[in-house]
């Protein structure tokens, strides 16, 4: 690949790590211009000093300010914006129903929807306007959400993260249908990942634990799937590269599982 987003302006909200750093890292080498939403100061820390050449700005993408700033701050540095891209989450540890404490369950959903859904949706009408300035220059504005496998089979999480991620996978459908002819919206399902900094909902007691430090991953990632393989941000990136380019130009409200094949295990 050399190219396939020569002239694009992007937005990666969650780009500070994880599968949200890598999609900078594609982009950028695919010729994208390419401005970040973080919120941990640290990770923005890390990528001003990597890459100088990225505006990041530093805020909760669960709120509208801060996705207002991210998206002022694009425009102000690109001209204008092309392509959001949304890689914000939590997860729960697997933690089922009875799992759950009632009397956590009020805080521990909204925590867990507010970071993994509420944030798309405002990162999404922050990036509206600009977004659809872009028909107007002959080719639509493009969103990319971050589903996951938890969207399209159980038992890949508990019952607050795959309720949150079959969420994300009905802000595609919705805004695909909304937003169209101005806007594309696809999402990409990756299944499980090395390397990230996914953590667990603060309520629960979980937000010191990272899925990525649970022993033996690797090998129990590559063993659940078809392909046997273990994957990594660098491996998803390329299906937002895809979504982004004027190759899937005919394509809204569809989905990319780089999930190693694990529907069509039996």
């Amino acid at each position: 690949m050399s190219g396939w987003l020569d002239g694009r302006r992007a937005l990666v909200v969650g780009g500070g790590s994880g599968i949200g750093r890598a999609v900078v890292d594609a982009f950028s080498e695919e010729g994208a211009r390419v401005a970040v939403l973080e919120r941990d100061v640290d990770k923005c820390a890390a990528l001003i000093e990597a890459l100088p050449e990225v505006p990041v700005t530093a805020g909760d993408a669960t709120t509208r300010e801060a996705n207002d700033e991210a998206v002022a701050a694009t425009i102000t540095a690109f001209g204008g914006l092309d392509v959001l891209v949304n890689c914000v989450g939590i997860f729960d540890f697997y933690r089922g129903l009875m799992d759950l404490d009632a009397d956590l369950i009020d805080e521990a959903f909204d925590e867990m929807f507010r970071t993994n859904v509420k944030s798309h949706l405002h990162s999404v009408r922050a990036a509206l306007p600009a977004l659809r300035d872009c028909k107007s220059r002959g080719s639509p504005g493009v969103v990319l959400l971050t589903e996951s496998t938890s969207a399209y089979y159980a038992g890949r999480g508990g019952v607050l993260y795959v309720s949150s991620k079959f969420a994300v996978r009905g802000l595609v459908t919705a805004l695909a249908h909304e937003l169209a002819p101005d806007v594309r919206v696809n999402g990409v399902a990756p299944g499980g990942t090395l390397n990230t900094d996914l953590r667990g909902l603060h309520t629960l007691g979980l937000n010191s634990l990272r899925l990525d430090d649970t022993p033996g991953r690797e090998a129990e990632l590559a063993g659940r799937v078809p392909l046997q393989v273990a994957l990594s941000g660098k491996d998803h990136a390329w299906s937002f590269v895809f979504l982004a380019s004027e190759r899937s130009r005919g394509i809204t409200g569809g989905v990319v599982h780089p999930d190693g094949g694990i529907g069509v295990k039996s």
